[in-house]
């Protein structure tokens, strides 16, 4: 896993984690609850994700374990794929690396139901029944690590990316593999040519599909065509950090550096719209970004971004027709931030990372 190697060695030596709040603005942030699985050895936390109905609150861990919590809580309810204690490691499965929950939909009588994907050689994408902890469906792509995947909003369908750098899209009723996405137009894309690490369908077409990962790219790929047909240059994603504002016409990402690492761009040309400055006036630290995304109000009006270097967690405000301006931090952790997810209200967020605890915040 990507994550694993990076940075982890850069620990807030001495220091106390802790929630800040920045500049003068009427939004503040402050902590609600933190989960810890208590695996010992300790587990990276590579996902976090609230249901729809923002009942529970999924995460993904290193051992391949699925921990669910009360998202309103903390406490926990469910676990799937779990490994007895004192399993040899060799027989203990690879790290769960994405969740994500099905939309809720008229077609669907069952609730609760939640997709994985892991990085076993020959990666699997499993459907879960939280409720019985049952796994239902499994669908193994040969040789392929999976790093990523994304439902599109209806339900109806979902995609899967990773190491082999192709985007496989399956129907959610059939669980069959409808199209494999490769290369591009050979004029203006060529497709991926390293692994994909962040996967996301655009919330009102379910033909276009947006990817990217570690050749410094982000593909937008159009299943009519069955290739990438539009390329995002210069972002280096090295895990869920790209995302469509809830209207699709903006695209955020963060990327694993320390110059320019969060952006947004403007979906209709593919240029930047704006560098968002991650120092403040009471912060002069940079971060490398494993994960980014926008809330989930129809506005879009708050980011969520963290990584390591300096193991933190921002929140942004995004205001029309002024700069996108931090409002609050998670700073100090001990060890890398992998992942980042908001409530579908916007109220809670909720943060996992390499010390294996998952941390959530209310924005008041």
């Amino acid at each position: 896993m990507s994550k694993a190697g990076y940075g982890v060695g850069a620990q807030a030596e001495g220091k106390t984690e802790q929630v800040t709040d920045i500049g003068s603005g009427n939004k503040r942030i402050r902590t609600r609850y933190t989960c810890n699985p208590g695996y010992s050895p300790i587990s990276d936390c590579f996902c976090v994700r609230f249901s729809p109905d923002d009942q529970y609150l999924a995460t993904s861990f290193a051992n391949g374990a699925i921990n669910i919590y009360n998202a309103e809580t903390g406490k926990q309810e469910f676990v799937l794929n779990s490994t007895p204690p004192g399993t040899d490691l060799s027989a203990t499965p690879l790290p769960t690396t994405q969740l994500r929950w099905r939309p809720h939909n008229a077609q669907s009588k069952t609730k609760s139901v939640l997709i994985s994907v892991n990085a076993e050689f020959d990666g699997q994408i499993l459907h879960w029944h939280i409720k019985s902890g049952k796994c239902l469906h499994t669908i193994t792509e040969r040789g392929n690590q999976l790093f990523c995947l994304d439902y599109f909003s209806d339900g109806s369908q979902f995609a899967t990316a990773g190491r082999d750098r192709l985007v496989r899209v399956y129907d959610e009723a059939t669980k069959r593999l409808v199209q494999t996405l490769q290369g591009g137009d050979m004029k203006d894309t060529a497709g991926h040519s390293n692994r994909v690490f962040s996967l996301k369908y655009h919330p009102q077409d379910p033909n276009i599909i947006l990817s990217g990962g570690w050749d410094n790219t982000v593909q937008i790929w159009d299943t009519r065509r069955g290739h990438s047909v539009r390329s995002l240059w210069n972002c280096y994603l090295c895990g869920d950090s790209a995302d469509f504002s809830s209207d699709g016409t903006t695209i955020l990402t963060g990327s694993w550096r320390t110059e320019n690492a969060l952006q947004t761009w403007d979906f209709g040309s593919g240029k930047v719209q704006e560098t968002i400055e991650w120092q403040s006036a009471s912060s002069k630290s940079t971060c490398m970004l494993f994960a980014a995304q926008f809330s989930k109000d129809a506005a879009s009006s708050m980011i969520l971004a963290g990584g390591s270097q300096e193991n933190e967690a921002k929140f942004f405000v995004r205001q029309p027709g002024s700069k996108t301006a931090a409002f609050g931090a998670l700073i100090q952790m001990p060890k890398p931030v992998f992942t980042v997810d908001w409530s579908a209200s916007s109220k809670l967020a909720a943060v996992g990372g390499a010390d294996g605890q998952v941390r959530v915040l209310e924005v008041v």
